[in-house]
């Protein structure tokens, strides 16, 4: 997993530079000038991780996706277009990812296992991405400078960096719990010298698509969806495998231990409490999260000494 994603990361970067690259040939070929653009974004999100999921073994993506762990993610971006059909976007978003073992429908299968565990996630995340936009049915268009009315698909693929902040329902009080410093696996601890105290920021990789829509020269609006795959798998705070509770007394004050044990090991919902030793997680495969954004843009200004001019539209 880890591979794939560097592979992914090193592709993303060399489509990026590769883009770069492009814009000057291109752009001394192009009747239409640069532009920048503004706007705020809005759209549901959904965690895909451990926690959750649905019947059977837990996949990637839409099939183990509750939609009752939906939660919104609010955004704003300035994008620079060198051109119609290309544009590198910088976007800073804040939002809430969730994740419930609760929420899984036991069908006898699998998924059962998942739902014994009976943890739950809360964690709210800021965003900061870096994106490439590209349109390809820009060629296809007369005048790409004469965007009133029309639809354009485009793809996106980008890097960015993210801080989240893992908290679950302790099952004595029902208080929101912050559960990286109760080192709930043992991360950190010289008695697991494989599972070091994660950090809460992390780098995710994007690949997206969506259709922008023009009301006018200035105004737009545009659809998309964007999945990350992610360098962590602690978004939920679930990873390997439970540990022994003592552990938790050795390295941590009374108070803390205490909590610890309960957040560590909330199972035996709908069979047998699990052990030290036994499966909590699948650290094989780092979590990923995907959002369908909403996004109202401004147009701020044109270059070039095209754009005063008058143009009669040309479409084909």
């Amino acid at each position: 997993m880890k591979q794939f994603l560097h592979s992914v990361g090193r592709c993303s970067l060399l489509l990026l530079v590769s883009a770069c690259t492009c814009i000057s040939s291109f752009g001394q070929s192009s009747e239409s000038s640069s532009v920048f653009e503004a706007g705020i974004s809005v759209g549901p999100t959904n965690l895909l991780s451990d926690l959750g999921g649905n019947a059977g073994k837990g996949t990637k993506f839409i099939k183990d996706n509750n939609f009752p762990a939906t939660k919104l993610i609010f955004g704003a971006y300035l994008t620079y277009q060198p051109n119609e059909w290309l544009g590198f976007r910088l976007a800073l978003n804040r939002g809430t990812l969730v994740g419930d073992d609760a929420l899984i429908k036991g069908k006898g299968g699998l998924e059962e296992a998942r739902k014994n565990r009976n943890s739950d996630v809360r964690s709210r995340i800021t965003e900061g991405m870096l994106l490439a936009e590209v349109y390809p049915t820009v060629f296809l268009e007369g005048d790409p400078s004469d965007v009133v009315g029309r639809i354009r698909p485009y793809g996106v693929i980008g890097i960015g960096f993210f801080h989240f902040r893992p908290q679950g329902t302790d099952p004595l009080t029902n208080e929101w719990v912050d559960l990286q410093p109760l080192h709930t696996e043992g991360q950190g601890f010289a008695e697991f010298p494989g599972r070091k105290e994660y950090k809460l920021t992390a780098f995710q990789y994007t690949l997206g698509a969506g259709a922008k829509y023009f009301f006018s020269e200035k105004v737009n609006l545009s659809l998309e969806l964007l999945h990350r795959t992610t360098n962590t798998d602690y978004i939920d705070d679930v990873s390997t495998t439970y540990i022994d509770p003592s552990y938790f007394f050795a390295h941590l004050s009374n108070a803390q231990a205490t909590l610890a044990k309960r957040m560590a090991n909330k199972s035996g919902s709908v069979g047998a409490p699990y052990g030290p030793g036994q499966k909590r997680g699948t650290s094989t495969n780092n979590d990923a999260f995907f959002s369908i954004n909403l996004k109202l843009g401004f147009r701020l200004g044109r270059g070039g000494n095209d754009y005063s001019q008058t143009r009669c539209p040309v479409r084909f």
